[in-house]
């Protein structure tokens, strides 16, 4: 599958009726950005059951600020509704493909029990 452009629109939609969502902002004028596109592409082509979207910062500028995006790019990557992952910076071809690896294999029930622990521990 090949990535997606979206806009602050079709950002919620995206998530929510999707299982794995990876996100790349961007620039037009990001050096950096332009050599982890191609990159980006190669390995959405590899797994056709993930979501790939590219953020335009200069275009979506609430979207960057929504997630605090202080350097571009920076991928972010949300699995069943819930943010997982961001780090700024481009990410190596073999670590973005084991990032899908680690999202497969995350066990959400875990991840929302850890959540839940966190909540009662900020409460307490």
């Amino acid at each position: 599958m090949a990535t997606l452009d979206i806009s602050e629109p079709e950002f919620a939609g995206l998530i929510e009726n999707n299982k794995i969502v990876i996100l790349d902002f961007w620039a037009e004028w990001c050096g950096p950005c332009k050599a982890y596109g191609p990159v980006y592409e190669r390995v959405s082509n590899e797994f056709p059951d993930v979501v790939f979207a590219k953020i335009n910062t200069e275009e979506e500028p609430q979207l960057g600020r929504m997630f605090n995006i202080r350097s571009i790019p920076t991928t972010v990557a949300f699995k069943e509704e819930i943010g997982v992952f961001m780090q700024p910076g481009a990410l190596p071809e073999a670590a973005l493909r084991d990032l899908v690896v680690m999202l497969r294999d995350l066990d959400m029930d875990e991840v929302r029990k850890e959540m839940e622990a966190m909540k009662k521990d900020e409460s307490e």
